[in-house]
C-alpha cells in the first residue's frame, strides 16, 4: 500500500477493533507490544500507546499487525521517539509512506456475531477445565478473549486436545488445537484482557464440514461486517 488513504484506513481499522501491534528494533527478537490509540481524520499522523512499562529504542522499527486475514508491515524511524508530556507510552507518529501486506491466510477471519456468545471449552492435563469466549474464527483457527486469570496456563507452544466449540449449533469437536500467539488488549468496558491466537492441527473431515457451514452462514449474515 503506498497510498495516504489506503494506509490511513488500514490504521484507523486497527485503532477502531483495538488490534495489537507488536514493534521490533534492528537486531531484536522480542517485541515491544502496543495498539494505535488514534488516527488524525485530517492530517498523516497517528497516535502509538504501548503497553505500560514499555519503550521503543531509538532507530528503525518494524511494525507487524494482522489486518482481516493477513499481515500488515511497516517501518518507521527515529532519533528519539518523543512521547506525549506526562504520558510515556502515548508516542505520536507519522504515517509511513508504504506498507506491506503479507502471509495472507488461507482461510478468512469471521468475526463472531455481535451478541452472540460462542464458547470454547476443554481440560488441560486431565485436571483443569476451561470455558473460553470465541473472539473470531476460521476453518483453521481461532481467537480466545478473557481475563488472565481464566488464561492461566495457556502458554504460547501448548497443544490442547478434545476442544468442543458452542456455536449456537450442533458442538463441534477440534482434536488437536496449539496457542500460537499471546497478547494482552485493553476493553474499555472490561479492563486488560488477554488474547490467544490458536491454530487447529486435527480436525475430523465430518467436523470441518461443520464448521464450514457456520462460517458461510456468519459470512453471508444481514448486517456482517
Amino acid at each position: 500500500m503506498t497510498s495516504e488513504d489506503e494506509i490511513g484506513d488500514a490504521l484507523t481499522n486497527l485503532a477502531t477493533y483495538g488490534d495489537a501491534i507488536s514493534m521490533y528494533a534492528a537486531g531484536s527478537r522480542e517485541p515491544v507490544l502496543g495498539r494505535i490509540l488514534s488516527v488524525d481524520p485530517e492530517q498523516p499522523h497517528f497516535v502509538m500507546e504501548l503497553n505500560e512499562g514499555s519503550a521503543l529504542p531509538p532507530g528503525k522499527i518494524t511494525f507487524v499487525a494482522v489486518l482481516g486475514n493477513a499481515k500488515m508491515q511497516f517501518r518507521l524511524s527515529s532519533t528519539e521517539w518523543k512521547s506525549v508530556p506526562g504520558k510515556p507510552c502515548l508516542i505520536p507518529m507519522v504515517f509511513p509512506e508504504t506498507c506491506t501486506v503479507l502471509n495472507r491466510r488461507a482461510f478468512e477471519r469471521v468475526e463472531t456475531p455481535v451478541g452472540a456468545v460462542f464458547l470454547a471449552s476443554f481440560v488441560v492435563n486431565g485436571t483443569t477445565p476451561y470455558e473460553l469466549t470465541i473472539v473470531d474464527l476460521s476453518q483453521s483457527g481461532l481467537g480466545l478473549r478473557g481475563a488472565k486469570a481464566e488464561m492461566k496456563g495457556l502458554l504460547r507452544g501448548r497443544k490442547i486436545t478434545d476442544v468442543v466449540l458452542d456455536l449456537n449449533d450442533e458442538p463441534i469437536v477440534i482434536a488437536e488445537m496449539e496457542v500460537r500467539l499471546t497478547r494482552t488488549v485493553r476493553s474499555f468496558l472490561l479492563g486488560e484482557q488477554l488474547h490467544l491466537g490458536c491454530k487447529f492441527n486435527s480436525i475430523a473431515p465430518e467436523e470441518a464440514r461443520k464448521l464450514e457451514v457456520i462460517l458461510d452462514r456468519i459470512l453471508h449474515a444481514p448486517g456482517h461486517r
